[in-house]
């Protein structure tokens, strides 16, 4: 029989593709700008890497491992190799680390709203999950998450920056946040956004030589632009690296994926360039905004998550998926979530709300 917790779970809905889309609304052109795409692709080192992989080799299985991406972010971080999980994108990641920890009747705490999967894993493994609201900044509330721990929470996850609101803490709040809890409780810090922040000192991956119960993770779906690759890593210590990796499924990273994601982080410059240039364009967006009078929360990220503040949500939704650009609607009541995309496509759509603004 299917485990109780499961049989009251909806399927995941994934958005229609573009060419879907496109036909449903009529449209011969359409920017998604909902799905916090890299809208600045990824390194061209990537397409080549992956010309020089020999098609004979398909018979055999990919490098379990993962060693040249293992040791290069080893590397870079200053980290043991050992300390390193990879997944088949965050996802597995998320999954393995619930499946590890969580039994029935276990609490799991996390921010509100934050990164949806996070609910939904701890739901498949019979957990409680008690949600903690965001300040009035949207920012994660540390001191309000110390205050619901209780002697039954054993896992936290902290989304920095947090999604939807694209709001961040630094290391040092964490680390104080991971002092005042009990070493029983596992803390888990998704960085999927982090390098949009512009500093590579802002990761909390140097406090887990501090904190053995701590993890950290962190994806090539963002600023590497390889979503589709489906590459996401943890860092954590002992005992739990250990846990983890005898529950990892041997060979769930292809070949394509371990080419793809070591060219890419290899290739730190093009990072580099990427991230400057969503920085340029997240500053348009919050000039833009304050302009209109549409509220918004401070964004360390490749999004920006706004108030429609008189008009309608919906109808502005509709408006721009009309019009060609699609955003992401529902994640709050009024509230819209943009994707920054390339100059062209942002000045467009800001053009486009000025013009619903003023209907």
């Amino acid at each position: 029989m299917v485990k109780e917790a499961v049989k009251h779970l909806e399927p995941y809905v994934p958005e229609l593709t573009l060419d879907q889309l496109k036909k449903k609304v009529g449209l011969d052109k359409l920017v998604r700008l909902s799905a916090n795409e890299n809208a600045f692709g990824t390194s061209p080192d990537v397409a080549k890497a992956l010309d020089k992989w020999h098609y004979q080799n398909a018979n055999l299985y990919p490098d379990s491992n993962a060693e040249e991406l293992r040791e290069i972010i080893a590397t870079q971080f200053d980290i043991k190799p050992d300390k390193l999980i990879f997944g088949n994108g965050l996802d597995e990641i998320i999954e393995l680390l619930s499946r590890v920890l969580l039994e029935p009747g276990d609490e799991v705490l996390d921010p509100e709203p934050t990164f949806s999967e996070y609910a939904l894993h701890s739901a498949i493994e019979g957990a409680k999950l008690k949600s903690v609201a965001l300040d009035e900044s949207g920012t994660i509330d540390l001191k309000a998450m110390v205050c619901a721990v209780t002697p039954k929470t054993k896992m936290v996850w902290i989304c920095n920056p947090n999604n939807p609101t694209g709001t961040f803490l630094e290391a040092d709040a964490i680390r104080s946040f991971i002092a005042d809890i009990p070493a029983s409780v596992t803390v888990i810090v998704d960085e999927a956004y982090i390098d949009f922040t512009g500093n590579p000192k802002d990761s909390a991956i140097g406090l887990t030589d501090e904190f053995s119960n701590l993890v950290v993770l962190r994806t090539f779906s963002k600023a590497y632009g390889l979503a589709n690759f489906r590459v996401g890593f943890a860092v954590c210590s002992e005992p739990l690296i250990g846990y983890l990796q005898a529950v990892r499924l041997p060979y769930n990273l292809s070949t394509f994926a371990e080419i793809a994601a070591t060219a890419a982080f290899k290739d730190q410059a093009f990072v580099a360039a990427t991230v400057k240039k969503v920085i340029e364009e997240r500053k348009k967006w919050e000039h833009f905004l304050i302009k209109s009078g549409l509220p918004f929360y401070d964004s360390a990220t490749n999004f920006i998550f706004f108030q429609v503040k008189g008009g309608d949500a919906d109808e502005l939704h509709k408006f721009l998926l009309e019009n060609g650009y699609l955003l992401r609607n529902g994640l709050r009541k009024g509230w819209l979530r943009v994707t920054i995309g390339k100059p062209e496509a942002n000045a467009a759509v800001q053009k486009l709300i000025s013009k619903f603004l003023a209907i």
